[in-house]
Formats: C-alpha cells, sequence, structure tokens
C-alpha cells in the first residue's frame, strides 16, 4: 500500500494474554485534545445484505452490526485480539473446553443488562436454522451445534451460563485459539426482545445492541441507515453524536462517494480505481488521503464442484493465463500488488511468500498446457461474475481479455450487485469463477484456510444451496485433517507449521486462485474531524474514535 503500515500480529499473542483485564471505563466520554462531543459524521456504502448481528457477512452490514454491538473480545486496527466484555478467558488443558468471566454493569440500549445468558442467547440465535445465517459455521465447534442449525433445539447443549457472568462453552473437538472466535459479531449478546428459533425480521430491521452507538429509527432500505452515540454504553462512550450511512446505488457507489466527496456532502469515501493516482496528487498534501495494507486477501474463486473448473488443470490454465504484474501495474497504477497466498503477508507468522508457483508470472505455454489437460478447449465459455460499484469492473475486463487471448475461451462477464454477486455463489447453478475477496473475522490463518476451504464451511440446504463460506465447494479430507490437527495443537509453532502444510496442499490444488494482496484507499474529511487516521480491522472507519475538531 505504498507507504501505509502493514497490519502485523503474533500468534501466540492471544494465548498468553487470555486472562487480561477487559479494556475500557466504563463512564469516560472520548473526549481527547483534538476533539469535542458531538457532530454528524456522513459516508457512504451500500444496500447491505442484513444488520443483524447474527446474519451479518458483507461489509455494510459489519460496519453497522459492529457499531451497534460489543462482544467478548474485539480485534484492534494492527490486528489483535483483546478483550472487550471478557474480564478472562480460560481452556481446560486439551483445549475442549474454555471458560469466560463476563464483565458487570453493562446493559443494551433498551436498558436491559448484559450478561452470560445474553451471550448465550445471542449465540442458539445466530446458529439456529431460523436464522438462516450465512455465518453460523462459526459455532460449528460447540456442542449442540447440529441440533440448532437442523432447528431440533433452541440452546447450545455446550454453553451453560453457572452465574450471570459466567459462560463455560464445551466443544465438540479441540480448538486452542476458540477465544478469538468471539471477536467475531456472531458472538454479540442480544436482549430478550430478540427472537430465538423463529424468524425475526423486526430485530433484524432495527437491532438493539450494546454496542458504541444506536439505531436512530429503522433502517431506511436503499437510502440511510443512522446511528447516534449510546450514552449509556459500558465502555469508552463515542464522542460523535451521530453517523449517517447513505446507501448509494450498488453499480456507482464509489464514483458516488468520490464525488459526493468533493462537494463537500460526505466526510469519507472510497476512491475509484481509475482516480487513485489522482485523488492522492490531490488529497495526500491535505492530509486527506489514507492508505493502509489490510488483513484481507482478493482471489478469483473457482466453482470446483461443476464444469469447466472442476478439476486442477482447468484451474491452472486461468492462473497462468493472467498477467498479475501487468494489471497491477495497468489498471491499478500501482496501487495494488500481485498475491501468490491463501493466507495474507498481514499474517507474518504464518505467511509464505510465492506458494502459488503459478501466480509468480504469466506464462501462455504452461497456461495452454494445462488447459489441454483439464478439457478447456478453445470456444468454451466461462462465466465470470463479479459486484458492480466497487471499483472491479477496470480489472476484471482486464483479467478476461488475458484469458481470451491466451487460451482461445469465451469469457462470459456478468456484474452483480453485492448482495446479488453473494446469493449466486451459493446457488446450486452455479458455475465458472466469482471475483472473490475476504476480510479476516479475527487474526488468525485458521480464519482463511477453514471457513474458505474445510468441507465442514460448504454444508448445504435442502435446496443444495452452499450455507457457508465454502464458495468453491473445495472438499479434501487429508486439508481437513491439517485443520483439525492444528486447532487441538497449544504449541503455537506447531500450530503454525500445520497451517501451512494445509495452505500448500489447498494451494498446489488451486482451490482459490490468487489475484492480489489485500491494500484500501480513502478520502477523509480531517479538516472537520479527529480520528481518521486509520482504518479498523473490517477496513472500516473506527466510529467510535472519530471527534469532531474543536
Amino acid at each position: 500500500m505504498r507507504g501505509a503500515k502493514s497490519a502485523k500480529w503474533v500468534v501466540g499473542a492471544i494465548v498468553v494474554a487470555l486472562a487480561a483485564t477487559a479494556c475500557g471505563s466504563g463512564d469516560k466520554d472520548n473526549k481527547g485534545d483534538g476533539g469535542v462531543a458531538g457532530g454528524v459524521f456522513r459516508m457512504g456504502n451500500t444496500e447491505p445484505d442484513t444488520i443483524d448481528p447474527g446474519r451479518a457477512h458483507e461489509s455494510t452490514g459489519i460496519l453497522v452490526s459492529n457499531a451497534l454491538f460489543t462482544g467478548l473480545y474485539a480485534n484492534t486496527p494492527d490486528g489483535k485480539a483483546e478483550p472487550a466484555l471478557a474480564e478472562s478467558a480460560t481452556p481446560n488443558d486439551n483445549c475442549t473446553s474454555w471458560t469466560f468471566k463476563v464483565k458487570q454493569g453493562t446493559k443494551f440500549s433498551n436498558g436491559e443488562e448484559v450478561n452470560a445468558e445474553a451471550f448465550s442467547r445471542g449465540w442458539a440465535r445466530a446458529a439456529h436454522k431460523a436464522a438462516a445465517s450465512d455465518v453460523a459455521y462459526h459455532f460449528a465447534d460447540i456442542k449442540g451445534y447440529k441440533e440448532l442449525k437442523d432447528g431440533a433445539a433452541k440452546t447450545f447443549s455446550g454453553v451453560t451460563t453457572p452465574d450471570a457472568s459466567t459462560i463455560k462453552v464445551d466443544l465438540s473437538q479441540a480448538d486452542c485459539e476458540f477465544v478469538l472466535k468471539t471477536a467475531h459479531g456472531a458472538y454479540s449478546p442480544v436482549p430478550t426482545t430478540a427472537k430465538v428459533g423463529e424468524e425475526d425480521k423486526a430485530f433484524g430491521e432495527s437491532p438493539v445492541g450494546n454496542g458504541p452507538f444506536k439505531m436512530k429509527g429503522a433502517w431506511e432500505h436503499n437510502k440511510q441507515i443512522t446511528l447516534v452515540r449510546n450514552d449509556d454504553y459500558g465502555l469508552e462512550k463515542a464522542s460523535l453524536g451521530e453517523v449517517q450511512i447513505k446507501l448509494l446505488n450498488d453499480k456507482t457507489a464509489h464514483q458516488l462517494e468520490f464525488e459526493q466527496f468533493q462537494a463537500g456532502a460526505l466526510d469519507y469515501a472510497h476512491i475509484p480505481v481509475p482516480q487513485l493516482k489522482a485523488a492522492e496528487t490531490k488529497f495526500k498534501p491535505q492530509n486527506k488521503w489514507l492508505a493502509k495494507d489490510t488483513m484481507g486477501m482478493n482471489w478469483i474463486l473457482p466453482i470446483g464442484d461443476t464444469a469447466p473448473l472442476n478439476n486442477k488443470d482447468a484451474r491452472l490454465a486461468i492462473s497462468y493465463a493472467i498477467d498479475r504484474e501487468a494489471v497491477a501495474k495497468g489498471v491499478f497504477q500501482g496501487f495494488q500488488t500481485p498475491s501468490t497466498t491463501i493466507v495474507p503477508p498481514a499474517i507474518p507468522s504464518a505467511y509464505q511468500k510465492d506458494l502459488c508457483t503459478s501466480c509468480i508470472k504469466q506464462d501462455v505455454a504452461k497456461a495452454k498446457e494445462h488447459a489441454e489437460k483439464g478439457g478447456l478447449k478453445p470456444g468454451t465459455e466461462i462465466k465470470f461474475l463479479f459486484n458492480t460499484g466497487a471499483g472491479h469492473e477496470e480489472w476484471v475486463q482486464a483479467f478476461a481479455k488475458q484469458i481470451e487471448d491466451v487460451l482461445g475461451v469465451k469469457v462470459k462477464l456478468d456484474g452483480k450487485d453485492f448482495p446479488g454477486l453473494l446469493e449466486e455463489q451459493k446457488t446450486p447453478q452455479a458455475t465458472g469463477m466469482y471475483r472473490f475477496a475476504w476480510g479476516a473475522d479475527y487474526p488468525t490463518a485458521d480464519n482463511f484456510l477453514f471457513p474458505l476451504l474445510h468441507s465442514t464451511s460448504m454444508a448445504k440446504d435442502e435446496t443444495g444451496k452452499v450455507t457457508g463460506d465454502n464458495r468453491a465447494r473445495y472438499n479434501n479430507p487429508e486439508f481437513d485433517k491439517l485443520i483439525d490437527q492444528a486447532r487441538a495443537t497449544k504449541d503455537d509453532a506447531a500450530r503454525i507449521a500445520l497451517y501451512k502444510q494445509a495452505e500448500k496442499m489447498a494451494m498446489d490444488d488451486m482451490a482459490l486462485i490468487p489475484t492480489f494482496n489485500r491494500s484500501q484507499f480513502r478520502l477523509m474529511a480531517t479538516d472537520k474531524f479527529t480520528g481518521l487516521d486509520d482504518i479498523n480491522f473490517n477496513e472500516d472507519p473506527i466510529l467510535e474514535k472519530i471527534q469532531l475538531k474543536k
């Protein structure tokens, strides 16, 4: 990201700090020397699929739900998991059981107490069949998950609350990094007004949370979501009075953000890819330019269970055919760097540079060789789907042309809104390849390898639709075995070594086709606000740290 700091994390840091004290204070307003309380912060985004904490799975929904809810742990911008409402987190000797102590005295915005039972309720609600949550698999190792997912139970048999401040979690298999998962929004507590085991549209439209912000009215679909400061928040209170999230046309969202920022109608904006260089030149001298390498990755997602990319050679042909360096220099003007891995460089302890040998340099001869082996004959049609309005059109078109020129196939481009793209990936009719990206939910190699590639993350419902994030339909029992073994390994170095083996196995199968490491660029109204010098773990502005300038 060219000049900005990279996210860094040491895997062992979490395990050695399990008994850390929860951060923040219960009664301080977040007003530093550079700002005052109040003010309205305006930003743009696209219509979310959901803002329900148990279901949120894409960028706008996660932005909102994370502002409304606070869980046991939270991720810092530089990739560390720290206690939020957890006073301690303690595993047993073999990591098959965890005990959490919950900070007492905090409340939901409706005045209800946040206690151990509120967490147990929220977890069961998110995992239940009725929630139809794409992120329910984060609970898969808790005993009783299958019964909740099938709709046969309304509580986890493996989650008990001996008292108001204690949560005991029994797992069906060992997981020495389980504490990290509690930083995911699905692990949020919910009040008694949230329904468990049945459809809950009302709560999903206007969730009642315990975070630094609360809803101001209901979600105005395709128009706006408005948040206001939660003055009863139990940790360090936000400074902003109000956050307006304007929901823009998905086909032109980044362009509209860019234009409205320049017109003074927004205080924060993404930047269209073709405008990156000009924006940097104009706004960096004004201290309104933000660039950061983040804990995410970009790939081409090949659908692995239907033709034409249902074999390793066909996928290798695509990888060898594309010239990542040319697109990085041309389309991205040097603002992105080619990727050769599944696990990002932002997790240095697990990063394996140049793991994907077909990604290092375009090789026309090898591309044609693998295409012949994989049945990609000249004239074969390959669908390439992507989400519109977010700066992907140019690089997708460039890759499509390279693939056509090298292999003689026909690449059929299909642009959709983001929720539509995500839904299409899950259908039994999915075929070809998709633009695909992943921002980490919690800072570990497991969060890339398990949700995206483990067989249990591609469970299908009765219609054949994939209900997890393994949209590639990758199914390798040996890979699964390595991931399960890594999770059960307490020693950091030994666990990381197993994750590396698993990643190499998946990369040899070309389960995902790497494109670019994930770098983010933003424009920010630093003339009006402080606290805009970083983005959070989910690549969003840190709303609770932003302050109106004096």
